[in-house]
């Protein structure tokens, strides 16, 4: 196959020109003096790219570069590339957020650069953006989603009904009368999410923004914008690192410093292209797997559920004549863990905003005990409680018995005296008042959900020498010099390259290793991240879990991961914990875990793609005892067609 596709063009599908919105959505737009719309789209067409050349000023290389394409009315086209291929500027340029330098955008015939079209745009392509935080602009839920129906002039009582549909479209119809301050990031992206699907577009841009979101959440905000795709017309652009999403698409664009380099239908581009991983991709782990088995002589086709590899698996062993259908699973033996650094946590709840109108419980009473040497996750679905856990372990949220103004309550008479929280994380007890926490906090390191929230210094050398040196007070210019290096080279930044640069100018995958380089710099002995691998491309999910699984080799005891990825935490956590509305549903090694694949989806959870085809296969009559990596997985396959002599 050529690197471009041209052969997708012909096969793209037009739905109706019937947008979504309906009589109430032209009528509001006509309120606000839209031009009418009959009389820009008569060509079919959405949204033209006609070589776009847009710069920054401060970066050297231009972030788009001639980029040309259409796309149709009605169409759901996916965008993917690495990070800094150019995906945001794009969706900036759709809606007038920026102008390009060289060429033009057009928008159901309006040109983005002339005159007032880029307000008459925004009312016709919804932007979705990366960190929900960007575009929320109410104290109250149900105001924020009202706010661009407000904009554009819809009816009161249509804003009301919008705002009923789109929460409810994204499950959080709960929350209406809540505060945006107090929702987890999932939370925060669905609210976000609702506020453009109220405007009901024409087109509906979403720029990685499921990326927050746990397995049900994304599944409801996929199905939601597939059927508004499907049944409506509206047209869909999805910017995504999730290669399942984009399989929903009628076709994929790949960019790459920002050019277009590869164009067709998501199987043309999943399938038969060999070229991902020079463009700083990787094929989906569905695709690794295949290629695995064809290179060890097993004749299964490409494909793209688990299910349909589970039955290529099933015909390729009927072919060949293979015997055994059963591979059984011998589990490497555990390092004895020291049992210096384990965590212990009893009891623990937490209410935020309490005795308050917005008091919100998100914590219940969790028991939990994390050995020293775990590579441990922590799995649940948005606003289960995970980041409220993960903040009490270094203290960032104190137990109620470690606040100066704690006094305990003497019990009522007659009836048993209240059962405290504790924490223990090490020799630190963070229910004493005297516990030292800033030692506390250098021993236990915490990079948070956005790394940009912990970025703040002029210079990234400042950033990440900031920590070290509150926490060692005295400590010499060389030295720190010295350990600034290491930690920036450990995390694959060059020292030399990045040191004096604002940490505000680097990627988003750059600024994720500069916030990690800022918390490693003091060696703790455990460290925390909060979904540490969210919003970045394939190969830089895989670098980050390859560093982590580096600092964990050689002087980090503990790591714990946060995670909405199944197969993240299949494929790097020796033990996981399952956090279901504040309480802890089940704590075992992914391979026990991921084995209640039923469990798991009632609260809101998915199960590795390799644990679907185990599940296919066993119904075949072929039964894979796996941890449910890919390369375990792959392994067992493999030996069942060797006579199997490993299983």
């Amino acid at each position: 196959m050529e690197e471009d596709i041209k052969a997708a063009d012909a096969a793209e599908k037009i739905a109706p020109a019937q947008v979504a919105g309906g009589e109430n959505m032209a009528a509001g737009a006509a309120q606000a003096g839209a031009p009418d719309a009959a009389e820009n789209t008569d060509d079919g067409n959405a949204v033209v790219f006609d070589g776009v050349t847009f710069s920054y000023n401060e970066q050297p290389a231009p972030a788009l570069s001639g980029v040309s394409f259409t796309v149709k009315k009605g169409e759901f086209l996916a965008i993917i590339g690495h990070n800094g291929s150019g995906k945001s500027t794009l969706a900036r340029l759709i809606n007038g957020l920026l102008i390009p330098d060289e060429g033009k955008v057009v928008v159901f015939g309006l040109d983005t650069a002339e005159g007032k079209n880029p307000i008459e745009i925004r009312k016709k392509a919804g932007i979705v953006f990366q960190n929900p935080d960007n575009q929320m602009v109410a104290s109250i839920i149900e105001d924020d989603v009202a706010f661009g129906p407000e904009n554009i002039g819809v009816e009161r009582e249509e804003i009301g009904r919008r705002i009923d549909w789109a929460l409810k479209a994204v499950g959080m119809e709960q929350f209406r009368t809540g505060t945006p301050s107090r929702l987890s990031g999932g939370q925060k992206q669905r609210i976000a999410i609702a506020g453009v699907l109220a405007i009901k577009p024409d087109i509906i841009i979403l720029d990685e923004s499921t990326a927050m979101l746990d397995p049900r959440g994304r599944r409801e905000v996929m199905g939601v914008v597939s059927r508004l795709n499907r049944e409506e017309g509206m047209t869909v652009i999805l910017i995504t690192h999730f290669m399942e999403e984009a399989l929903l698409a009628d076709r994929t664009i790949v960019l790459n410093r920002g050019e277009i380099v590869m164009q067709g239908t998501p199987a043309e581009i999943f399938l038969h292209s060999e070229r991902l991983e020079a463009y700083n991709l990787s094929l989906p782990r569905i695709g690794r797997i295949c290629k695995t088995l064809q290179k060890a002589g097993i004749a299964v086709a490409d494909c793209l559920t688990p299910e349909i590899l589970a039955e290529e698996i099933k015909d390729a062993a009927d072919a060949a004549g293979v015997k055994s259908r059963t591979a059984a699973f011998t589990a490497a033996p555990l390092p004895e863990s020291p049992h210096e650094w384990d965590i212990d946590v009893k009891n623990l709840a937490f209410t935020y905003s309490a005795k308050s109108p917005f008091a919100s419980r998100a914590l219940k009473g969790i028991n939990l005990h994390i050995d020293e040497g775990e590579f441990f996750g922590i799995i649940g679905h948005t606003g289960s409680g995970k980041s409220t856990l993960v903040q009490h372990l270094n203290a960032l949220i104190k137990l109620p018995q470690a606040e100066k103004r704690y006094r305990a309550k003497k019990p009522k008479k007659g009836q048993p005296a209240p059962v405290l929280p504790s924490i223990t994380v090490g020799r630190f007890n963070l229910a004493d008042k005297k516990c030292p926490f800033v030692k506390l906090r250098e021993s236990v390191g915490m990079v948070f959900q956005y790394p940009e929230y912990q970025l703040f210094a002029e210079t990234v050398f400042a950033d990440v020498a900031f920590g070290l040196k509150n926490f060692r007070k005295g400590i010499s210019a060389e030295e720190t010099e010295s350990a600034v290096r290491d930690a920036l080279e450990m995390v694959g930044l060059n020292y030399e390259e990045v040191k004096d640069k604002s940490p505000f100018d680097l990627s988003g995958g750059q600024k994720r290793r500069v916030a990690i380089a800022g918390v490693i710099v003091s060696r703790p002995h455990i460290l925390i991240l909060d979904e540490p691998a969210a919003g970045l491309d394939p190969l830089g999910k895989q670098e980050i879990m390859e560093l982590l699984h580096k600092i964990h080799r050689e002087w980090c005891s503990t790591v714990i991961v946060v995670s909405h990825d199944m197969d993240e935490i299949a494929d790097n956590c020796t033990k996981a914990a399952v956090i279901s509305d504040g309480e802890v549903a089940d704590c075992a090694a992914p391979r026990e875990l991921f084995k209640k694949a039923d469990e798991l989806t009632s609260l809101g959870l998915d199960v590795p793609l390799t644990a679907k085809a185990c599940v296919r296969l066993r119904e075949l009559g072929i039964d894979i005892d796996t941890d449910f990596t890919c390369e375990d997985f792959s392994e067992k396959v493999i030996s069942l067609f060797k006579g199997g002599e490993n299983a």
